[in-house]
């Protein structure tokens, strides 16, 4: 293990709870399982006799498919509640649901949800590790640390990149925690979207504004793409596809205007043809997509071990003190 580890939380609601130095634990020890990952034997033992529910409200086959993989590699017990049929949907709260999640005694609880909070809501109530896989607008830690690993990779380093961030970022969760992530390691951070694909008081975030893609993209070093969210929009955000991607759509033109060794980001699932043309997508040289994959269920498995490890401490600590009380 390299060093002495820094990492304190008790769950991984987000990445605005944590310092530099423990997004730094998390990459670094993820580090050490993509080596596993990529050996003939890919399991370790860190989390075997622990048992891991993932609860996704919304449906996400990478993110849940990456959450499974990550717990099984480590040797824990991995369940999936299919939530479109849960109790939820007769009326149940979600504190309901807490209080049976509680009776099943479960070590780590991975959960997405549509409504920005309720992960947060059921971390307060459950008796276990908590990970965010997503919720409403609000977060997606774990995107944002694979993000940060793949970038580290490829640039060497993840501090002083001009990073830029182009698409949807009103509806984005990816967005806001890449934005607090790479803001914590002193990066320079561009936002390019029409004005309508803006969030509101975007000025207070730190970051240089762009509705020019062109523009935006002079002299990156990243290059991150996000896909159009329809189903979070309400009204006439975008005009067509057609005209979308003809000012908004990564293409080879409009990347010529980034750095000659910048790297194409994309956390998918990709619309080809409306944010990003499918020969970058594609590209072996540019495109980093397919790293990301890789990185995600390395980055999870970190986190998830570095939690169990924390969870482990304070149940010893709390057997100690029923102990001493008799």
């Amino acid at each position: 293990m390299r060093g002495r580890m820094e990492f304190s939380q008790n769950h991984l609601l987000g990445i605005e709870p944590l310092k530099p130095a423990e997004i730094t634990t998390v990459l670094d020890l993820a580090e050490e399982y993509v080596a596993l990952n990529r050996s003939s034997e890919k399991h370790a033992t860190v989390l075997e006799g622990m048992t891991q529910i993932n609860m996704f409200f919304e449906s996400s086959t990478r993110t849940q498919a990456s959450f499974e993989l990550a717990g099984k590699r480590l040797g824990a017990d991995v369940m999936n509640m299919s939530m479109a049929h849960s109790s939820l949907k007769k009326g149940e709260t979600l504190i309901d649901t807490a209080l049976t999640l509680n009776a099943m005694h479960p070590d780590l609880l991975v959960v997405r949800h549509g409504s920005s909070g309720a992960v947060n809501l059921l971390a307060e109530k459950v008796n276990c590790a908590v990970l965010n896989a997503g919720d409403g607008k609000h977060e997606h830690p774990t995107q944002a640390l694979l993000d940060a690993l793949t970038i580290r990779r490829k640039k060497g380093r993840l501090h002083r990149l001009v990073v830029a961030i182009c698409g949807d970022i009103a509806h984005s969760r990816v967005a806001r925690s890449n934005l607090i992530l790479l803001g914590k390691m002193e990066n320079r951070i561009r936002l390019i979207a029409p004005p309508t694909l803006m969030p509101k008081g975007v000025e207070e975030f730190g970051v240089e504004v762009f509705d020019d893609m062109r523009a935006g993209l002079e002299g990156a070093d990243v290059v991150m793409m996000l896909r159009l969210q329809r189903e979070r929009m309400d009204g006439g955000f975008v005009p067509s596809e057609r005209e979308y991607f003809h000012r908004y759509g990564l293409d080879a033109e409009k990347l010529a205007h980034a750095k000659e060794d910048a790297i194409v980001m994309h956390p998918g699932p990709m619309n080809r043809g409306v944010e990003i043309d499918s020969a970058i997508a594609d590209d072996i040289n540019r495109s980093v997509i397919q790293e990301q994959v890789e990185m995600g269920v390395a980055v999870r498995m970190a986190a998830m071990d570095l939690l169990a490890r924390n969870l482990r401490r304070a149940r010893e600590r709390a057997r100690l003190r029923e102990a001493a009380n008799g």
